[in-house]
């Protein structure tokens, strides 16, 4: 399952929840958006919010952008439905 995601690097504390502009998901993460290590951030804290190993979610386009799309392996009922409940999340501070 593919998914536009919008990282906010420098965050005080890593979440992922809400929605930016067209319905990209939200990922805030602490890490400064340096040598890619606010990308790796997200894709880590996405992981564990979909509740899927970290190599199950790549870097599809984006790596210097705050706009990105992943993918992410597995069930895509499940996945769908995850999506859908954190999107509609109340975003973090």
């Amino acid at each position: 399952m593919r998914v536009r995601i919008r990282v906010r690097p420098g965050a005080a504390r890593t979440w992922v929840g809400g929605s930016y502009g067209d319905g990209a998901l939200v990922v805030a993460v602490s890490a400064p958006a340096v040598d890619g290590r606010a990308t790796e951030a997200a894709l880590l804290a996405v992981a564990a919010a979909f509740e899927v190993r970290p190599r199950a979610v790549r870097l599809v386009s984006g790596p210097t952008s705050r706009d990105k799309i992943i993918e992410i392996e597995g069930d895509p009922a499940a996945l769908a439905d995850r999506l859908a409940a954190l999107l509609l999340a109340d975003p973090g501070p």
